[in-house]
């Protein structure tokens, strides 16, 4: 009985496990199956890897091979398991020695010809492989900038199955065919986001700036309601340079996903906040994840630690809207399906921005505004109350009506370097404060804590909106929150009244 072993590590979701794959070489007619759980990628190994054997020397045995994914009872996807299981084969029929893949885990999809390609998610994979200490690893060659990123690992990259049969002490022969390194480089190099603009760029809108960097200051959702070319989507792209730069274990988290969604060598290891920007024709599973099998993830989940930016948000379609409730919640998004349960992280600022009304004109004396009244309504009803009273800051922006030019007598707009130093200050401001809760921003505080830190005077404020009905209880707690933020921003140790009055008026602008 002859039987091969190479460990690989699957994926669901973010959550690595290792996979323990044998060969078993048997007499029978010739029949290779492949059996644990695979999907159709991985059922179609078969014949890639089959073919990449046989293209690397190697003499296909003409019997009946079996691989085995263990464990069985966890589903396996994608194509990333190739190369062990060329490895597992060739380790059962003598090709390799049997044990010198031992504690060793082989990544990598094989084409027909024997090439090593790429594959999505090596990051997360390798800080589990080092959680669980194992230290040696071979991957495809074009993933080699990936692996830069993680120190204390011994690994190997091969460009072909050849390759690792010479690297396990085995013989082969092959060639790499014409174009194989272009191709390689083409799938590792995905398009690079041009670097977002600077806040100072922005003509005007000195209040919308300031309650952007409120924001930024305490983790608080926003809403923009203004008309076209008002600046809104300028403004929302420069938000995460005045965001808190990412700190180490955050920026493997970002990383983490996009080497999953396989953009990661576009980025490489950032410490600015991601911003995703989903059209308002985008389909639910676009947004929050989806896709049959296991589900991938969606724009929330590419936005984690980052920005969110819906624009013309009464466009998106109600039910995309309210999958967002849950998330703005819990900070997680929980995509079930037939195989199984996949959770992702979703802990994102949202900034939504919206026109008035359809024409976008209802502003001001409405003069120009060509909407029936009930257009307008059905318009901006899209934005529900649950998920209103789920965003802190609502504010409208109004048109520009004055361009100072060169040598004019405006003032300077302030830039992102300097909002981002006044953002940094508060943060840390409430780190020290929640040190014990270990909460990061005041947008985390709860509702407990708040009724019994903040002052009386402030709380006498907030009860008098809600006898009037202005706020909700929900809508109480994120006031306070927002009054909390002004409060660091302004060197404050504890919000007052007119931080309060400040909190309550972000919270009621919009209607």
């Amino acid at each position: 009985m002859a039987i091969g072993s190479a460990l690989s590590v699957g994926l669901l979701g973010l959550k690595a496990f290792i996979v323990q794959i044998q060969a078993f070489i048997s007499p029978g007619l010739p029949y290779f199956s492949v059996i644990g759980l695979p999907d159709t990628s991985l059922s179609e190994s078969r014949e890639r890897v089959k073919s990449a054997c046989q293209a690397s020397g190697f003499h296909w045995p003409e019997t009946r091979v079996t691989v085995n994914l263990s464990p069985a009872s966890m589903p396996k996807h994608g194509s990333s398991h190739d190369l062990a299981i060329a490895a597992s084969v060739l380790s059962a029929s003598g090709a390799i020695p049997h044990d010198c893949l031992a504690e060793t885990i082989v990544l990598g999809e094989v084409n027909l010809d024997g090439t090593v390609l790429p594959i999505h998610g090596l990051l997360p994979i390798l800080l589990h492989a080092r959680e669980r200490g194992v230290r040696r690893l071979v991957v495809p060659k074009a993933n080699e900038d990936e692996v830069a990123l993680i120190d204390g690992l011994e690994v190997t990259c091969v460009r072909h199955v050849g390759e690792l049969i010479e690297l396990m002490g085995g013989r082969a022969r092959y060639e790499l065919p014409d174009g194989a390194a272009a191709a390689e480089t083409a799938r590792a190099e995905p398009f690079t986001p041009p670097p977002a603009g600077d806040m100072s760029e922005v003509v005007g809108q000195r209040m919308t700036k300031w309650a952007l960097k409120v924001a930024a200051a305490g983790g608080h959702h926003l809403l923009m309601t203004g008309p076209p070319g008002s600046g809104k989507t300028m403004l929302a792209s420069r938000m995460p340079g005045i965001m808190c730069p990412l700190n180490a274990t955050e920026q493997l988290e970002v990383a983490s996903i996009r080497s999953l969604c396989g953009v990661l060598p576009g980025y490489g290891i950032s410490d600015v906040p991601p911003f995703e920007a989903p059209h308002h024709t985008s389909s639910t599973a676009a947004l929050v994840g989806g896709g049959s099998g296991i589900a991938t993830p969606g724009a929330i989940t590419r936005a984690h630690r980052g920005v969110l930016f819906m624009d013309e948000a009464p466009e998106f379609a109600s039910r995309t809207l309210q999958t967002l409730r849950e998330p703005l919640e819990s900070g997680y998004v929980a995509l079930s399906r037939s195989k199984g349960s996949t959770y992702y992280p979703a802990r994102f600022q949202l900034v939504m921005a919206a026109n008035p009304c359809p024409c976008g004109f209802a502003y001001g004396n409405g003069e120009r505004c060509t909407c029936r009244e009930r257009d307008r309504v059905r318009y901006f009803s899209r934005l529900s109350g649950p998920i209103l009273d789920r965003i802190d800051i609502q504010v409208e922006v109004p048109p520009v009506e004055r361009i100072v030019g060169r040598g004019g007598d405006g003032e300077a707009g302030e830039t992102s370097r300097d909002m981002r130093r006044s953002v940094v200050l508060a943060r840390l401001t409430a780190r020290e404060r929640f040190a014990r809760q270990g909460w990061s921003c005041n947008a985390q505080a709860s509702g407990e804590w708040l009724h019994a830190h903040t002052s009386a005077k402030a709380l006498a404020l907030v009860n008098r909106a809600l006898e009037s009905q202005r706020l909700s209880l929900r809508g109480a707690d994120r006031a306070m929150r927002l009054a909390w933020t002004l409060s660091d921003l302004a060197g404050r140790t504890s919000p007052g009244y007119e931080e309060m009055n400040q909190g309550i008026m972000l919270r009621t602008r919009v209607s």
